[in-house]
């Protein structure tokens, strides 16, 4: 009955989104007639113009922009991913249905819910963070396909939204990516997703030192498998901020960001639709109300649960609390993602939409220099998809396809590379391969001395 009535509500917005985004297309005197090779006028018009992207990107016959620095990497991404050659569909229909990938994904449950094993980390802090582990349901043993390049299973460790849900997305992925032989396991924050909040301390935006010691507890429980990171949405955040913090000495192989918010500040302080932005307030309220109590010892709880933007709940809960008073500027400076980007050293996919609802406008939400000047960071942008939609006609999850391909082209690619050059030579993309001995070191470091504490729990 319930969800019911919350599927009523859902259609009855998306059609009223769709009546005005067909109402703003006819107002607007766009004519969608069919172009000589098939596509329409708005297409050609934009394929003219392209955001002026063309002399930077490798374009894919019939599918989608892989915009990067060109490298001997990129070029065997656009050989060896076949789902960067795939159509992401066209046309107003598309237009109008990115508001039902995001709704979607973000919002409506799956089928099969995943089982999970939880291990709760203790941190030095004595605060708690989760990993779950993802043991079921297991794949058909014909549908399970091993991965004959890794020498054993990979970890796909996931990283959810900023705010802790666990979307239909992401559930997907643990799907398919156990299918493919990986073993997936979801980072939750403190106080997110029933982890216990401990400490009178919460993760802040950008923070990575959690995560970090989630990353090296993965690294001492399983040292001898290949760890791939993925993000979806907001929670790129914290991916980004590790990946450019940690540079060359992480563990990770290689990322994918899902529909990424780069400018964060930014887009806390605009005004996205209505319905998400009321939505994902509401969401974190009901989220905080649990430690409504515990947190009145720090944080003004009356005005932040009367909170009306994400701007004014983010700047209450980190900022302006009663023990300290920060500005809104300095927080920003030490959690935006992008603040030290430069020294990220490992390849990095990111997957975007220009139809996404969430993230905003492309012109000023994308860094798109960042992509034409780093060797280490892909940028697939797509024209359809949505927000961590990007739902193919066979109702699969093609971005879903897109990550796992790029993991295992990744890794045949240094494969190669290892196997061609010889001696005391190394070529500039597997930097990340000097440091091996350091790491070997810290392993047998970890190895002596029991760093950590968890516990483990069997839930659904």
């Amino acid at each position: 009955m319930l969800w019911g009535i919350v599927a009523g509500v859902f259609l009855l917005i998306f059609l009223c989104l769709g009546r005005r985004l067909l109402c703003s297309k006819i107002k607007s005197g766009t004519v969608f007639s069919t172009g000589k090779h098939g596509n329409t006028k708005e297409e050609e018009d934009e394929e003219d113009d392209d955001f002026g992207l063309l002399q930077y990107s490798e374009k894919v016959q019939g599918g989608s922009p892989l915009i990067c620095k060109s490298s001997a990497l990129a070029t065997y991404l656009l050989d060896t991913c076949p789902a960067f050659s795939e159509t992401t569909g066209s046309g107003w229909s598309q237009i109008i249905w990115a508001h039902l990938h995001t709704i979607l994904n973000l919002f409506f449950p799956v089928e099969t819910e995943i089982e999970i094993a939880r291990d709760h980390l203790q941190l030095l802090d004595q605060g708690i963070v989760s990993l779950d582990w993802v043991v079921g349901p297991h794949p058909p043993s014909k549908s399970r396909r091993a991965t004959n390049i890794f020498p054993s299973p990979p970890i796909l460790l996931i990283i959810p939204n900023s705010f802790g849900r666990i979307t239909r997305n992401v559930q997907q992925l643990c799907s398919l990516a156990m299918e493919q032989g990986y073993y997936p396991v979801i980072f939750n924050r403190r106080g997110h997703n029933r982890c216990p909040l401990t400490t009178l301390k919460l993760q802040e935006f950008g923070d990575p030192s959690d995560l970090q010691a989630a990353i090296s507890y993965i690294r001492f429980r399983h040292p001898s498998s290949k760890i791939f990171a993925v993000s979806e949405s907001s929670g790129s955040g914290l991916l980004l901020s590790y990946m450019g913090e940690w540079g060359s000495s992480t563990y990770v192989t290689g990322a994918v960001c899902i529909s990424p918010i780069f400018r964060c500040q930014e887009w806390f302080e605009s005004r996205m639709l209505w319905f998400y932005r009321w939505t994902i307030l509401l969401y974190q309220k009901f989220c905080h109300s649990r430690y409504a109590t515990v947190l009145g010892d720090i944080i003004y709880t009356e005005r932040l649960f009367h909170s009306s933007s994400l701007w004014e709940f983010e700047e209450l809960l980190f900022c302006h609390t009663k023990r300290k008073a920060v500005s809104w500027q300095s927080y920003w400076e030490r959690n935006e993602p992008l603040r030290d980007v430069d020294e990220v050293a490992v390849p990095v996919l990111c997957i975007c939409s220009k139809d996404d609802p969430i993230r905003g406008n492309v012109d000023s939400t994308l860094p798109l220099e960042l992509f034409k000047t780093n060797p280490y960071l892909f940028l697939w942008l797509t024209k359809h998809g949505g927000h961590c939609g990007f739902i193919s006609q066979d109702s699969t999850i093609w971005s879903h396809r897109a990550t796992l391909q790029f993991f295992k082209s990744v890794t045949e690619f240094f494969r190669m590379e290892e196997r061609r050059l010889s001696g005391p030579r190394r070529s500039s993309v597997l930097l990340y391969r000097q440091r091996r001995g350091t790491l070997q070191k810290r392993e047998r470091a970890y190895s002596s001395i029991n760093i950590f504490n968890w516990q483990r729990s069997y839930t659904r």
